[in-house]
């Protein structure tokens, strides 16, 4: 049994028992989140909401936040002396799936 759920404008695919990185949620470690349910699929049965299913949730536990791997952002109008060089790290928060109700 899998389920595509909705996480930070992004779409997951999971299963129970899966840890997954999303981003940030604002909860400490060891919260329960619930997230809504775009698709559940049990064998051959394939639900599909429109644009979510109904009475249809994914619960989890938030296993702890992370930092994503470190981008450069560089910027550069040629002929004009323009140079612009930054970094970024993005935050991720780790949740491991624990149900799939649907």
């Amino acid at each position: 049994m899998y389920a595509v759920i909705e996480a930070g404008g992004k779409q997951y695919r999971v299963a129970k028992g899966e840890s997954v990185l999303v981003e940030k949620i604002a909860a400490e470690a060891g919260a329960k989140v619930t997230f809504p349910v775009l698709l559940v699929a049990n064998g051959e049965q394939v639900k599909v909401g429109k644009p979510r299913v109904a009475g249809a949730e994914v619960q989890g536990v938030v296993k702890g936040h992370e930092l994503g791997e470190k981008l450069t952002v560089f910027k550069f109008r040629r002929r004009k002396g323009y140079r612009r060089r930054n970094g970024h790290r993005q935050q991720y928060t780790s949740v491991l799936i624990e149900d799939i109700k649907g």
